[in-house]
């Protein structure tokens, strides 16, 4: 069996060669997911003074499962949602990021060759970090037609003896969908459940996110989160995995050896974070407004566009629309926008190929969006 990078195509794709030739002309571009590049600045005296508490009592006593203090942040956390979870402290894992925790999970849940069922519109993280720990990643099916809810017929049909778990993006990323009620092929197959949640703070036709463990208690859930999308804090580099009880029972023994292999999170962020939770909470109220009213003013603009099928977002911060008798490929319509002055993805890239798509993101700064959106709706009923 040969390495990842072995086995992986690394020169550029034509979307990717011609975003670097327009650069010089400029574009919108209407796909960035980085909020300290959009105006999302988390408040400074907040992380200041989170930060000198830790300065003055510096001290390195790992935990395999993190800073206790922080793992207690976030038990409070999740007792505080809108459907509340129960987990208690030794719940809780903290990692370096939400990535490292799903390799540890795919370690810890996978031998070579087995598989994970995943969407069959999937991130490409999700891609490489399989091929990292030698799993198959099974597409199941989102239906489209149904608001991208998951099919459970595709759930049964993708799993056999070597199928070992779940993974679940709620809100999803890129189509917005949120699980709002439990999903009986779920308990049929009793197989643990990888829910990553880092886009639960962000809803929008949804009036909250369910932690998944709330809505299958009697399934292992493991629940991905971390302050990069909460607190727009990508540059702190810290997330967590909580596990209801069925999860605990079975495997955080197991977790924590393998967290303590690695101890990845820094003390000084696991120190910050109850802070975050007592004071962000205002900020994560504002993010939430101006991504409303950027999704808002994104479905506005392109339901002026008879040629798009755009569908309201459960929540998250970005939109799938379908565009309709594309006569072309999906990568020349990229391309053809890009010429404009606009820069999205298409579907594709989401391994999605029914259909033409294109993914924009509304965390994009209000003016800029706007200005982008002018554009790409100006395009596309000349295209």
């Amino acid at each position: 069996m040969t390495g990842f990078l072995a086995e992986t195509d690394l020169s550029a794709n034509r979307i990717e060669l011609a975003r670097r030739r327009a650069a010089a002309r400029g574009y919108v571009d209407l796909t960035s997911s980085n909020p300290t590049q959009q105006g999302l600045l988390f408040p400074p005296d907040i992380l200041r003074e989170a930060a000198d508490a830790y300065w003055t009592t510096r001290r390195y006593n790992p935990d395999p499962r993190g800073l206790p203090q922080a793992r207690e942040s976030i038990v409070q956390y999740y007792a505080a949602r809108p459907q509340p979870l129960r987990v208690e402290r030794d719940d809780v894992f903290i990692t370096a990021s939400t990535s490292e925790a799903y390799g540890l999970l795919f370690a810890l849940l996978a031998e070579p060759g087995d598989n994970i069922l995943a969407p069959d519109v999937t991130y490409p993280l999700f891609e490489y970090l399989a091929s990292i720990y030698h799993v198959e990643l099974r597409p199941y099916r989102m239906d489209e037609s149904r608001d991208w809810a998951i099919n459970p017929t595709s759930l049964y049909a993708q799993t056999d003896e070597r199928t070992r778990a779940v993974l679940i993006i709620s809100p999803h990323n890129p189509t917005g969908m949120v699980v709002q009620s439990a999903i009986a092929a779920l308990t049929d197959l009793g197989l643990p459940i990888i829910c990553d949640e880092v886009f639960a703070e962000f809803v929008y036709r949804a009036p909250h996110t369910p932690p998944l463990g709330a809505l299958h208690p009697g399934v292992p859930v493991f629940h991905l989160n971390g302050v990069s999308k909460m607190f727009a804090l990508p540059d702190l580099k810290l997330g967590w995995i909580a596990l209801n009880a069925p999860a605990s029972a079975r495997y955080a023994e197991r977790l924590e050896m393998l967290n303590d292999t690695f101890l990845s999170a820094n003390t000084l962020t696991q120190t910050m974070l109850p802070a975050l939770f007592e004071r962000g909470g205002g900020f994560v109220g504002m993010m939430r407004e101006r991504i409303r009213a950027s999704l808002d003013l994104a479905m506005a603009a392109l339901s002026t566009c008879d040629g798009l099928e755009v569908r309201a977002p459960d929540g998250g911060y970005y939109l799938f629309p379908a565009v309709r008798d594309w006569p072309g490929e999906e990568e020349d319509l990229i391309l053809r926008l890009l010429d404009a002055g606009v820069l999205v993805h298409p579907g594709f890239f989401y391994s999605y190929t029914r259909g033409v798509h294109l993914m924009l993101s509304c965390l994009t700064e209000p003016t800029r969006l706007q200005h982008g959106l002018d554009i790409l709706v100006k395009a596309l009923k000349t295209l």
